[in-house]
């Protein structure tokens, strides 16, 4: 039997923190089916709008915030489409670039999440510790 090095006291610490964010991932997944998105959905919104100093993201970009295969990202930005979230548009520096922009009703439900995420995030502010967002 492998020896550990880590005491009772990390496993409980380990065992609460991922207890925790099962529960914040479960709230997520709840509250981006009762606005009418998938949880992906939501993720892909939150990362176009939360791209450092611009309005928008790369397909390649969001294939790497969202730990998914590219191929799996440009149907999910196909499904998010044909909801009237997202729109394509070609870069106007790399024409071969295409960028993820949010449509107003993309704008409307990312709001309406991020601020019960934001909220429930802040519940959790012993056991997250998040740059700029624990106030």
């Amino acid at each position: 039997m492998p020896s550990s090095s880590l005491s009772k006291q990390d496993f409980e610490a380990l065992s609460a923190f991922r207890y925790q964010l099962r529960k914040f991932l479960r709230f997520s997944e709840e509250a981006a089916q009762a606005e009418g998105v998938t949880p992906q959905q939501y993720l892909l919104l939150l990362h176009v709008k939360g791209s450092p100093g611009r309005e928008w993201a790369s397909v390649g970009e969001l294939a790497e915030r969202l730990q998914s295969q590219h191929h799996s990202v440009v149907a999910l930005i196909s499904r998010c489409e044909k909801l009237k979230l997202v729109q394509r548009r070609t870069s106007e520096i790399d024409r071969r670039q295409v960028n993820i922009h949010l449509l107003a009703d993309g704008e409307r439900c990312l709001a309406k999440l991020a601020e019960l995420h934001h909220a429930e995030l802040n519940t959790l502010t012993d056991i997250f510790r998040i740059p700029s967002i624990n106030t």
